[in-house]
């Protein structure tokens, strides 16, 4: 089965051809980056009116790179929720277009499913597994039983951990996208230098939450310190202290979800899996028996491929969408038909 995958939830525009749920044989993205820089943030009109004008040609591009033609394709598979609603109403519309012109099925993939399925493309891995979201709208701790099976142990109860990246970068000027700037920054930077606070939080039920808004205002609040002339400035200190506490209030979590649950296979995914720091915590992991796997680093950012891969396995048991196919903004729990 040749799965069209395309993904529009937020700020890139990609189109990917899977066979089977594991063969990619294209995964085009187009990046809006250099497009949002400016406004160090993705400005939804903006994403949206891109997506309208770049989708046709990202698709062209992804069938012929599979070596295929719109004949070849058996179904599609577009990205419908979450995210910014006017770049998911891109997708999905051009998506049911392109299944009723050829008669073929389509079905909406919910994003965070997809990205948390990532690395079963490349690296199958046995379920159960704790599954660990990490981006710029998420930041998830789950229980992963199946690849429609998740029960969530833990999430952010403010900030997702991308977005701390952001507006930390942003406050100081470092550059955007936030997260790449900092793990780049962090390489030469003294992790120790600032001991920034981790949350303290009392969940009852939830002791698996988590809490970023708290270690984002502290680092901000150190830069007033440096106007003031009360401490020295140092990105790349301030840039390796922050991202060790990031990643640290996260990674506290994991252990405890592991030790807890009785897990012993980890997969993380979403675009703060391509952190460098979060990735060798991760592999620490094995040191003590677990398995773990995260995707490769084109597979972190939003993608095609991720939207395919995991449509592949949908409609390999039947379901699919009808053309009253919408998108959300939210989380929902979309039910699927059969065909």
């Amino acid at each position: 089965m040749i799965v069209l995958g395309i993904e529009t939830s937020c700020d890139e525009c990609s189109a990917a051809v899977v066979r089977d749920g594991h063969e990619i044989l294209s995964n085009v993205i187009a990046t809006q980056i250099e497009l949002h820089k400016p406004y160090q943030g993705v400005v939804p009109e903006l994403a949206s009116r891109l997506h309208t004008e770049w989708i046709a040609q990202v698709v062209k591009a992804a069938v012929a790179q599979a070596g295929l033609s719109n004949s070849d394709i058996d179904a599609v598979a577009v990205s419908n929720r979450p995210g910014l609603l006017g770049s998911l109403l891109v997708g999905v519309s051009f998506a049911k277009a392109f299944a009723y012109a050829l008669d073929i099925p389509v079905i909406g993939i919910d994003h965070i499913r997809a990205h948390l399925y990532a690395s079963q493309i490349e690296t199958p891995l046995e379920y159960p597994y704790l599954g660990v979201l990490v981006s710029g709208g998420h930041t998830v701790i789950c229980r992963v039983d199946g690849y429609d099976e998740i029960k969530v142990l833990g999430t952010t109860i403010d900030d997702a951990i991308g977005e701390a990246f952001d507006k930390v970068a942003k406050f100081y000027k470092l550059g955007y996208p936030g997260g790449v700037v900092i793990d780049k920054l962090s390489r030469s930077g003294d992790p120790m230098a600032f001991l920034f606070p981790g949350p303290t939080l009392d969940r009852g039920d939830h002791p698996y939450d988590m809490s970023y808004s708290g270690l984002k205002t502290a680092v901000i609040n150190q830069l007033d310190k440096f106007r003031n002339g009360e401490a020295e400035a140092s990105d790349v200190n301030i840039a390796a202290s922050f991202q060790r506490c990031a990643v640290g209030i996260l990674m506290k979590r994991v252990r405890a979800a592991l030790k807890d649950t009785g897990l012993t296979r980890v997969s993380a995914g979403g675009g703060v899996a391509a952190n460098s720091l979060l990735r060798s915590e991760l592999k620490d992991l094995e040191k003590g028996g677990y398995t773990v796997t995260f995707p490769s680093l084109k597979l972190c950012t939003d993608n095609g491929a991720m939207v395919a891969g995991l449509a592949f396995r949908y409609l390999q048991d039947g379901y699919c969408d009808d053309m009253g196919l919408t998108a959300s903004s939210r989380v929902v729990a979309f039910k699927h038909s059969y065909p």
